[in-house]
């Protein structure tokens, strides 16, 4: 039988690009079993794996213009723009329940990428391994650089997942993935530039990661490579590509919520109209 994966790329608040289509997948019981994800990608894949219609809208979209989510102050206070105590923690817990039972419960595999900070690897976590550590995994997942705390796992130091790999379609060929679904948060044709300015505050804010600053300087590279890989498997018939046609405006740091409305409809609609080339696809995959 032909194993398939899910690939899910981060990007922040274009996310919700990512939300809309998952949104879809769940109204329509499309239920992949193996989920790759970095970053926003990882938590937008959470609530797809609990199964909660509505929850990556209304705690990405809605939340967004919380006055609490995205600060300056917090930054220059803090070394934290968003508030990750409020969506790590508070979120999930107080105010939009994440329903960990199902979650937990679920058979799919999912994988979430972090960044150990020393070495510059791609440390993933599988669900099933994190117990009560699932939203600390995702806030490291989160962390960008310089805008965010370095999270401390099992005496690693942990950022971002996307920064080592921000398509992670490798991690689904090497799990034994034939085919992949592979959710895109750049419009086709995007290809990442190496980062110019600021680079001496980067190296003097981790100085004591070289892995991390290693990683950072070759970023560019890794995303294109990434990228041309899946472009090849898409010409191949071997990964179906979603990717926006118009990021309608949003940024990674997004706030004004009738633009991320926007995108998140844009990816739902765009799941919508591709819905009988996907069927296709996964019917060759016997997989749902």
């Amino acid at each position: 039988m032909t194993r398939v994966g899910l690939v899910l790329e981060g990007g922040g608040l274009r996310g919700v690009y990512t939300a809309g289509v998952l949104e879809y997948f769940l109204k329509n019981n499309i239920h992949l079993p193996y989920v790759a994800a970095v970053s926003a990608g990882a938590c937008n894949a959470a609530s797809y794996i609990s199964k909660q219609s509505g929850r990556n809208k209304a705690v990405t979209v809605d939340y967004a213009s919380h006055p609490e989510y995205i600060s300056m102050k917090r930054l220059f206070k803090n070394g934290e723009l968003f508030n990750m105590d409020l969506i790590f923690n508070e979120i999930p817990n107080k105010h939009n329940l994440f329903d960990y039972d199902t979650f937990h419960q679920s058979n799919q595999q999912f994988h979430i990428g972090t960044t150990d900070c020393y070495t510059g690897e791609t440390i993933y976590y599988e669900k099933n391994e994190l117990g009560p550590d699932l939203n600390k995994i995702l806030r490291a997942s989160c962390s960008l650089p310089m805008i965010s705390p370095i999270v401390e796992h099992d005496q690693r130091p942990l950022l971002d997942g996307g920064i080592s790999d921000p398509i992670p379609i490798e991690k689904s060929i090497q799990d034994g993935n034939d085919k992949h679904v592979v959710i895109l948060t750049q419009c086709e044709g995007y290809e990442k530039k190496p980062v110019k300015n600021g680079k001496w505050l980067i190296r003097r804010k981790y100085r004591d990661y070289p892995g991390l600053l290693d990683i950072i300087e070759r970023r560019a590279d890794l995303y294109n490579r990434s990228l041309r890989q899946v472009l090849q498997l898409e010409r191949e018939g071997k990964a179906f590509v979603f990717r926006p046609n118009d990021l309608c405006g949003v940024g990674r740091t997004e706030r004004r919520k009738e633009k991320l409305q926007l995108l998140y409809d844009h990816g739902l609609e765009q799941a919508s109209q591709k819905c009988d080339e996907l069927t296709s696809f996964l019917e060759t995959c016997k997989v749902y």
